[in-house]
């Protein structure tokens, strides 16, 4: 196991991509700490997993964030891996144009996605340093790089995430910390393709809309959560020790590197 005894924090654990991440690493031999806003969300997930930690933690709260770190290094001594898969409800800024969208609406996941990274990165690499290692990671999607529509301040907050993971890596690489990302492509199993697919189809089923998206990829199929979880437990692992300040392209070929 490749992750035997690594102490994990996941942040969003209760969501689709941080509840399949902490059930790869568990596979893997990781001890975790599960964190999300509503408790009883990440305990569905812990529930599945022997031995896993879970805490209500609000991942835009410093306070909240450093407390649950403190109480993870006094139980478990150390943090190893800090994963961020933090998600924003958004269905009300999708599906509006730029031009019609509120400057509210457009700024609040520009705040909300790179500021919960940055907290929850900044306070575990605070604990990281004195070990001289640690891994950093974080999720972002293919509207970091390339244009979409109707996606409101979606796609400037995943860019603005991919530069985070390089600025945090230049200066935390020489203590022994590897920050990387992991851009995915639309998943038909988050709530985030189905807020999508709620907001942007008119006259498609749900099927067609997959169809679609199966469609944009080299392997003509749609990516999985499966996916995305074996790459994390791979780049948070020492077989990926080469690999900081870089987002790994999971796009399947959607995105040409």
């Amino acid at each position: 196991m490749i992750l035997q005894d690594k102490v994990a924090v996941i942040y969003g654990a209760g969501g689709a991509i941080g509840g399949a991440v902490a059930c790869a690493f568990a596979a893997e031999g990781a001890r975790l700490f599960l964190t999300g806003r509503r408790r009883a969300s990440v305990e569905v997930v812990a529930k599945e997993l022997a031995g896993a930690e879970v805490a209500e933690v609000d991942a835009l709260d410093e306070r909240a964030v450093d407390g649950h770190l403190e109480s993870v290094v006094a139980r478990a001594g150390r943090v190893d891996i800090a994963f961020d898969a933090v998600g924003l409800p958004n269905p009300e800024l999708l599906g509006v144009p730029l031009t019609e969208l509120a400057a509210e609406l457009f700024a609040r996941p520009i705040a909300a996605y790179p500021m919960a990274y940055f907290l929850t990165a900044r306070l575990a690499a605070r604990r990281m340093i004195p070990a001289g290692s640690g891994v950093i990671m974080t999720v972002t999607a293919l509207p970091a790089r390339m244009g979409s529509r109707l996606n409101g301040g979606y796609g400037p907050s995943q860019a603005a995430k991919e530069a985070l993971t390089r600025d945090l890596s230049a200066e935390l690489a020489p203590q022994g910390i590897r920050v990387v990302g992991l851009r995915a492509h639309g998943m038909p199993e988050t709530r985030t393709m189905r807020e999508a697919f709620d907001a942007k189809t008119t006259g498609a089923t749900w099927a067609e809309f997959q169809a679609y998206l199966a469609g944009t990829t080299h392997p003509r199929r749609v990516m999985t959560l499966a996916d995305v979880a074996g790459a994390a437990v791979l780049v948070a692992s020492g077989r990926a020790s080469g690999l900081t300040g870089t987002t790994v392209n999971l796009t399947m070929g959607s995105l040409d590197d």
